[in-house]
């Protein structure tokens, strides 16, 4: 078997996640330790206690993702797996990208935490609360969506967010448009145009502001060069070279999620299984859509993670 390791976004998140993890290993603990520390407040008890609605708002979602991710390889590291000899390739949707990047050894853990609540404040701050949204179209492929977007967008704004998997394309942009988007698609064959649950529309040109504050969040991080190549959102390939990572992670603010294409490109090169670190299993069903031939799983609790490091015994 050749093995990825991928790493969720946000909405995977939930009350609870990643407490069984921290009980059953030191090391995981010590995560949720760490990021408390650099963020200078209890998100463990957020995580661990809710309320829902405040795990949800985008500020503390994104570090609570990555937090419970990072538990789950430490989790493993315990148990004897290491990332760099299992996993042949790292990704993460969105968020999740910088998951992989910590995990992969290119971010430090405290630093990606400190990114993520920057990320996320940046994001949220962008576009004022009403003025934008997002829809999911399913039943149409990305080509068509991104048709659909294009006519949709008129004078504002309407982008192809997130290639999700065949036939599930989200776009992005300021309300009109996104309900102009929702017809279209529907008149163009979509089976639904399903308006989404967010803050803000995230991955879209309205975002611009909150690239601007991570490019200069980034410039002050130290990325090395990860021990296994990272599948970047924005190219659909690996990355490598630290300056490289942080002018993607920069334009991943505004581009397009292309994880379609990023499953597509690992199975390209042999990659057959699929492991989700952290909470959820919404890559794993995105991965059933995208290539039967690839098999996913998740790894998310301490039975994961036992069963897992027993498989590679």
């Amino acid at each position: 078997m050749s093995t990825a390791f991928v790493f969720p976004g946000q909405g995977s998140q939930s009350v609870g996640m990643g407490k069984a993890l921290a009980d059953a290993y030191p090391a995981a603990r010590a995560v949720f330790e760490e990021v408390d520390e650099a963020l200078g407040e209890a998100v463990s008890t957020i995580i661990w206690e809710g309320p829902e609605e405040t795990l949800t708002l985008t500020q503390n979602a994104q570090p609570a993702l990555m937090a419970v991710s990072l538990a789950v390889v430490r989790a493993l590291q315990s148990e004897g797996v290491e990332l760099g000899a299992v996993a042949r390739y790292v990704a993460g949707h969105s968020l999740g990208e910088y998951s992989a990047l910590a995990a992969a050894g290119a971010l430090g853990l405290s630093d990606a935490a400190r990114l993520l609540r920057t990320r996320g404040k940046a994001m949220q701050a962008a576009v004022p609360v009403g003025e934008g949204a997002m829809a999911a179209l399913l039943g149409l492929d990305y080509a068509d969506a991104v048709a659909v977007a294009a006519e949709a967008a008129g004078d504002d704004v309407c982008q192809a967010a997130n290639d999700n998997a065949n036939g599930q394309v989200v776009v992005s942009g300021s309300v009109a448009a996104v309900e102009r988007a929702r017809e279209i698609a529907v008149e163009r064959g979509a089976m639904k145009a399903v308006l989404l649950p967010v803050s803000a529309p995230f991955h879209c040109a309205l975002m611009a502001p909150a690239a601007d504050v991570m490019a200069a969040a980034l410039a002050e991080v130290q990325i090395s060069a990860p021990v296994v190549p990272v599948v970047a959102n924005v190219v659909a390939g690996p990355v490598g070279d630290p300056d490289e990572i942080r002018r993607r992670l920069v334009e991943q603010v505004t581009g397009t999620v292309r994880w379609r294409e990023s499953v597509l490109w690992m199975a390209g090169q042999g990659v057959d299984q699929l492991k989700e670190i952290g909470a959820g299993k919404v890559l794993t069903g995105l991965t059933r859509r995208i290539d039967r031939s690839v098999k996913g799983a998740a790894v998310g609790t301490p039975e994961d993670v036992a069963g897992f490091a027993a498989s590679l015994a």
